[in-house]
């Protein structure tokens, strides 16, 4: 099927046209959950255990299935599409935990030390590079990163809803029109889950040094 839909388009029009057969269009869309489901990988994987099971491969894995069972999506707008992903997340992180519990036990002698942070290192650089402006320079890469991490430890401390609005507002970069679609709220709720968060946020983050707070 020849897609009319693209990154300009809106979330609803690629819900329904990936909902009628359009693979092009689920690509985008699920691109436009990619960074809300590692943001969800993150807070449901404690520190240690995002050594060891890389929220990435978590969100790929969820992608997977949602492009297979598809048709068994029966909701219409954004927001009924994000909650249906989340529970496939959820679903696969418990998988990945209990494959991690099960391997544990298999080598309990097997202690790992050496390396741990490697694959915490991963899951930054894949969450930055889901952002805009996330390839630059290196040294631009080590500041976002940064503010990346300590965006994310903030986020873990907000009620979901304010940490994803203040992640499609002040990471995306979204308008508040786009941000009130992909919710399925209205603009009133959004506002004061952004007023709220935001109220959080200043008194975690040193929000005069974070690339986000400008935008």
């Amino acid at each position: 099927m020849q897609s009319d839909c693209g990154h300009s388009s809106s979330t609803t029009a690629l819900v329904v046209a990936s909902k009628g057969g359009d693979n092009e269009a689920l690509g985008f869309l699920l691109l436009r959950y990619r960074g809300y489901l590692l943001m969800l990988a993150h807070r449901f994987l404690s520190e240690q255990l995002r050594r060891r099971i890389d929220p990435a491969d978590i969100v790929q894995v969820t992608f997977l299935e949602a492009k297979r069972d598809l048709h068994a999506f029966r909701g219409q707008t954004p927001a009924e599409f994000a909650g249906w992903l989340r529970g496939m997340l959820k679903n696969n992180v418990a998988s990945a935990l209990s494959h991690h519990v099960m391997t544990q036990k298999r080598s309990t002698k097997k202690e790992v030390h050496a390396g741990g942070g490697e694959g915490d290192a991963s899951s930054r650089q894949n969450w930055i590079a889901q952002l805009p402006g996330g390839k630059t320079s290196p040294s631009g890469i080590a500041v976002r990163e940064e503010a990346v991490l300590a965006m994310m430890n903030a986020l873990h401390e907000l009620p979901e809803t304010q940490a994803e609005a203040i992640r499609l507002r002040y990471m995306e970069g979204l308008p508040l029109k786009e941000i009130v679609e992909r919710m399925g709220k209205s603009e009133t709720a959004v506002a004061g889950l952004l007023k709220r968060g935001l109220k959080k946020l200043r008194a975690i983050l040193d929000t005069d040094s974070n690339p986000w707070w400008s935008k």
